[in-house]
This record gives structure tokens, C-alpha cells and sequence, in this order.
């Protein structure tokens, strides 16, 4: 059944497409929602997104061994984000994780829940856990301030761009400056039934303009800004999704040998596009460098502030201080491109220095 959000039905809706349909992109002024939302003014319907609970007291080891990410000991309350892995270390599935105490909750893009659930249902064998796929049941409010009025409600603080402990950082930029500090993000659990009344009178912005904040900070998206081929190393995820000195996990050695040894096969970028025109380029668009194809975009929006802002996921040897031109089927669009995971990440045995920051 075709999921369709009763906010839907608010004046001047406008619904989305892809991966954020049945909810709105926008309500007839996606650059003023978004200037609200970025002021901690607006709220964004989310309620498409899939939501995954486990139970039992073994729930939060399981998912250690099970998991990229060191969950034994999360409180109550304290967010993280996971990833499942292949064998080769290819992205699976990517969890925001958050435990209440008795439950913990996996928020994933709309379709990942039903995979997600199947596969971790299949790996309970004798262990004290239950595995629920609830999406129908809940709804995800998000927002980029706290919202004293859902205080009683489960949320999600997303952990970006904070280098959690065992993570590491791949930028190329300074740590300081790395846009994702200006972007706090929250998403809170509802109950379905009760999405209208928990947004009440709150200004509503379209995900347009979430989309727009997400990409200004650099925030890679599971199957936005990854394919089939994708490993953490290419968009920065192992400062906030990976510890590198947890126990055995599937797809382990991939990440232990790419970080240690060798290099990303390509690597995220930020993209500034030319705003002369009148139109945007469309996700998967040819990144080109000269004669020579060197990637896709992968994320694209309107800025308020910066005009059309892309992210693109480019061949690691690229040239990093090549200006780059988009093309979408003919439609050319130059573009400047800013550095986020370094072409020579990885890579760190024997390094005098790597990329490791302190805690901010």
C-alpha cells in the first residue's frame, strides 16, 4: 500500500518524489520554509520513514556484533547511527539508532524497514531480542532545534559531524570549519495516529528544504548518496557510524584494510553550481573534468543563501582543484567543486598524522 501523509492535505502542499514520496516537498515556498527551518522555526513531515524496533535484553550486544558501531553500552537517550554491512564492506543498511531503555528504535529511509527487519529477524537465533518492523504505527517529526512540546517523546539527535569515539574523521577541510557543525538535526518518534496533532500550529517545511540543509552540511544519505558499491570510507561515515576498535563484524576487514592500508575508490565531494540558470541539474547527472566522466551527482537543491548546492560522489584520483562542469542529458552546468573526504584518506598505517580530530 502506497504510503500518503495526512499533511498532505494542508493548503498549498505539494507532494515529493523519490525517495520522500507520500510526504510534501513543499508548501508553496520552499526557500521561505527553509530560511524557517534553518532558524529552528519550521518543522518537516517525515512520517514516510521506516521504523524498525528491537527488544530484549540482549538487544543492544546483538546489535554490536551484528553492527559497525559499538552499542553495548548506549544509554538511554544517547543517539548513534549504525551500518550493516556485505562481506565486501558495501553499505547495507544505515540505522539511526537511538535505545529508550527498553526498546531501541532504528529509523531508516522508507523502503529499508522491511529488508532490515526480514534480515535482522533472521539473525536472532537463540537470543533474548524481537524484532518489529512499526512503520505503520509511527511517524518522524524532524526539526533542527528541540522541541520542549515532544520532550516526552523518543528522538533522534543526529550524531553528525561529531567524531564519536572510535570514529574517524576523512575530511579534507580543517575539522573546525566543516559546515555540518552549523546543522543540528532532530527527528522525533510519534504515534501515526497523532502526526497532526504533534505538528499543532508549527510552521510545516517541505523536504526540500531539508534536503537543502542536509547537503549544505555535508550529510551523505543512504541510498541518496550511495549505490550498490558504496563503503563508509567514500562519504565520511566512519567518523560517526564505525568504530574501528569494536569486535568482529561482518565487512570488518574491508574496513580495517581500506582505512589501514589503502585508499577510498572515490570519494564525496561539494558542489557549488552556477545559479545563472533558471533550472537544477537532476540527481545521477554526469560529473565531468575536462574530457574525462569522473563521477555523478547524487544530491542536488536550492540554498536559500548559497543557490544551488549539489552533492557528488567522484573518482578519488579526480583532480581536486579541476572546475567541473554537470551535465544532465545536454544541460550544462558549471560547478566548484569543495573538497569533503581528502584523496588521499586512508591509508593511516605509518602516518605521522592522519585525519583524527579532537572532540569539539
Amino acid at each position: 500500500m502506497t504510503y500518503r501523509s495526512p499533511l498532505l492535505d494542508t493548503e498549498g502542499a505539494v507532494e515529493a518524489g523519490g525517495p520522500d514520496a507520500g510526504v510534501a516537498a513543499h508548501y508553496g515556498q520552499p526557500l521561505a520554509e527553509q530560511k524557517h527551518l534553518a532558524a529552528g522555526d519550521a518543522v518537516v513531515d517525515l512520517s514516510h520513514r521506516g521504523v524498525v524496533t528491537v527488544t530484549g535484553a540482549d538487544r543492544l550486544s546483538w546489535l554490536t556484533t551484528l553492527s559497525s558501531q559499538a552499542l553495548t553500552s548506549l544509554a538511554p537517550g544517547v543517539s548513534s547511527e549504525a551500518l550493516l554491512l556485505s562481506i565486501q564492506g558495501r553499505i547495507e543498511f544505515n540505522p539511526r539508532v537511538v535505545d529508550d531503555g527498553t526498546t531501541t528504535w532504528l529509523i531508516v529511509e522508507a523502503d529499508e524497514a522491511p529488508g532490515l527487519a526480514d534480515w535482522l529477524t533472521k539473525m536472532q537465533f537463540a537470543l533474548r531480542v524481537e524484532v518489529a518492523d512499526v512503520s505503520a504505527d509511527w511517524a518522524v517529526i524532524g526539526s533542527t532545534g528541540e522541541l520542549s512540546a515532544l520532550a516526552e517523546h523518543t528522538v533522534w539527535q543526529d550524531p553528525w559531524p561529531q567524531p564519536g569515539e572510535g570514529g574517524y574523521a576523512y575530511t579534507a577541510a580543517d575539522e573546525a570549519s566543516h559546515p555540518g557543525y552549523e546543522r543540528d538535526w532532530f527527528e522525533y518518534l510519534v504515534p501515526a495516529g497523532e502526526l497532526t496533532t504533534a505538528v499543532s500550529d508549527r510552521q510545516l517545511a517541505g523536504t526540500w528544504a531539508a534536503e537543502a540543509l542536509r547537503i549544505a552540511a555535508w550529510r551523505p544519505r543512504f541510498g541518496t548518496d550511495t549505490d550498490e558499491k558504496s563503503i563508509p570510507h567514500e562519504l565520511d561515515l566512519i567518523r560517526t557510524a564505525v568504530h574501528l576498535s569494536k569486535g568482529c563484524y561482518k565487512g570488518q576487514e574491508t574496513i580495517a584494510r581500506v582505512h589501514n592500508l589503502g585508499h577510498p575508490p572515490r570519494r564525496l565531494v561539494f558542489l557549488q553550481l552556477d545559479g545563472s540558470q533558471h533550472t537544477i541539474p537532476a540527481p545521477g547527472s554526469s560529473v565531468i573534468a575536462g574530457e574525462r566522466t569522473v563521477g555523478k551527482v547524487t544530491s542536488v537543491a536550492q540554498h536559500y543563501e548559497m543557490g544551488p548546492v549539489a552533492l557528488a560522489v567522484v573518482k578519488r584520483n579526480a583532480d581536486p582543484e579541476a572546475e567541473l562542469m554537470v551535465d544532465d542529458d545536454g544541460e550544462q552546468y558549471p560547478a566548484v567543486q569543495e573538497l569533503i573526504v581528502a584523496p588521499d584518506a586512508g591509508q593511516v598505517v605509518g602516518r605521522q598524522k592522519g585525519f583524527i580530530r579532537p572532540p569539539r
